[in-house]
C-alpha cells in the first residue's frame, strides 16, 4: 500500500522524498514498480479496462471526477491521481462546454412577469422549482427546436418536446409531459425567460391552471435562467458535439436516448455529490 500511495503521488512530488516521508528505499520502490506482472500493473490494467467502460457509457464526456465517482460507485478503491493519470494514458478527457448562442424573441404587447426566482436555484424538494427554455439545433433538413422543463431539485429533466417550429404548441408541449409526469401541487415556482412563446394567453392560461407561480428572467440576463442554460450547454457539447444529422428524425432520436437514458438516469452530476438526477431523487426524498 505505500509503494501503491508513491506511485499514485510522484507526478506531484519527488519519489526521493516520498520514500524518505514514509521510511521505505528508493531501490525498494523501483523493485516493487519492475516486478514482473505486479500486482500494481495487473490492478491498473483492470482500472484501464473499467474507466474505459465508464468513459464510453457517458459519451465520451466524463473527466476524472465523475469517472471516479463511477469506478467507487461499482466497487473500486482508487484516487483521484491515480484515475487522472491512467486517463491521460489512454488519451482520455472531459468534454468542455461551449456557449449558445440566444433565440428569445419578445411581443411588447404581452404582459410580463417579475423575475420572483431571483437566481435562488436550490430548492428543498422535487417541484419545487422548475426552469424552461427553449433552443435550436442544425440539421440538414433545417432548424429542429427543442423545448425543456427543468426541476431545480435535483436537475432532473421533467419535461421536453421538439419541433420544427418555435411556438406555442412547442413550449406547451413540454409542460403537459412535465405536468403528467410530476403531477405538481399549487404553488410551483415556473421560470422562464420573455419570449412570446411563453408570454402568450395560452400558455399563461396553463400555468394558472396548475397553480404555478409565474417568474421571468430580466431582458437580455442569461444569468437568470443560468441552470436552464447550463443544460443546453451541456447537451449540445456531450450529445450533438461536432455532428450535424442529416435529418431531424436522426437528431430527435439521438436527443431522446440523451436525455431519457442517460442524462436523467445515468450522468453524475457534480453539484449532486456525482449522483445522477434519478439517483439523488430516490436517495433525498
Amino acid at each position: 500500500m505505500i509503494y501503491q500511495f508513491i506511485a499514485d503521488e510522484q507526478s506531484e512530488y519527488p519519489v526521493t522524498r516520498l520514500c524518505a516521508t514514509l521510511g521505505v528505499s528508493v531501490s525498494g520502490f523501483y523493485a516493487w514498480r519492475h516486478r514482473p506482472e505486479s500486482q500494481h500493473r495487473r490492478k491498473n490494467g483492470e482500472l484501464k479496462q473499467a474507466i474505459e467502460h465508464a468513459y464510453a457509457a457517458s459519451w465520451q464526456s466524463y473527466g476524472s471526477p465523475r469517472i471516479l465517482a463511477e469506478l467507487q460507485a461499482q466497487g473500486y478503491r482508487c484516487s483521484r491521481k491515480r484515475v487522472a493519470r491512467l486517463m491521460r494514458e489512454q488519451g482520455f478527457s472531459a468534454r468542455h462546454k461551449r456557449v449558445r448562442a440566444r433565440t428569445t424573441r419578445q411581443d411588447p404587447t404581452h404582459q410580463k412577469a417579475a423575475n420572483v426566482l431571483g437566481q435562488d436555484f436550490k430548492a428543498t424538494a422535487p417541484t419545487q422549482k422548475w426552469v424552461t427554455d427553449v433552443t435550436a439545433i442544425w440539421t440538414y433538413e433545417g432548424w429542429l427546436y427543442l423545448a425543456g422543463v427543468l426541476d431545480l431539485f435535483s436537475r432532473s429533466v421533467v419535461g421536453w418536446a421538439l419541433a420544427a417550429v418555435q411556438d406555442e404548441a412547442l413550449v406547451q408541449c413540454a409542460l403537459q409531459m412535465a405536468l403528467r409526469r410530476r403531477q405538481p401541487k399549487p404553488g410551483l415556482l415556473h421560470h422562464s425567460d420573455r419570449g412570446l412563446q411563453y408570454t402568450s394567453a395560452g400558455y399563461q392560461w396553463a400555468l394558472a391552471q396548475a397553480g404555478m407561480m409565474v417568474s421571468m428572467s430580466r431582458t437580455g440576463n442569461c444569468y437568470d435562467n443560468a441552470p436552464m442554460e447550463s443544460f443546453w450547454s451541456t447537451l449540445k457539447w456531450e450529445c450533438i458535439s461536432g455532428i450535424i444529422f442529416p435529418t431531424r428524425a436522426l437528431a430527435k432520436h439521438a436527443i431522446f436516448e440523451y436525455i431519457e437514458y442517460f442524462y436523467n438516469r445515468q450522468r453524475r452530476h457534480s453539484s449532486l455529490g456525482y449522483l445522477s438526477p434519478s439517483q439523488y431523487e430516490a436517495l433525498m426524498t
